[in-house]
């Protein structure tokens, strides 16, 4: 699954995530589990109330891998 994240639409980053799932516009939701809590919480929370899948990924680093950036990523989302 975390490979999708190479090949479909997505979206990176805290903020923009939660903007997406307020839109209705993502599938999939995946969060680093050594991201700070405080980041993370209100993701987890919305996901919840959306009813959107969350995956969970091992670190940061490996996200922002997935993702095909440089940097480490507390979160990402695969877009409808």
């Amino acid at each position: 699954m975390l490979s999708k994240l190479n090949t479909e639409s997505k979206i990176v980053g805290t903020k923009q995530v939660k903007r997406a799932i307020l839109n209705e516009s993502v599938n999939t939701v995946f969060i680093a589990k050594d991201a700070e809590n405080k980041v993370i919480k209100d993701v987890e929370q919305l996901c919840k109330k959306k009813s959107v899948d969350i995956i969970y990924v091992d670190t940061m680093k490996e996200l922002g891998n997935a993702c095909g950036i440089e940097v480490s990523a507390a979160s990402a989302a695969l877009l409808k």
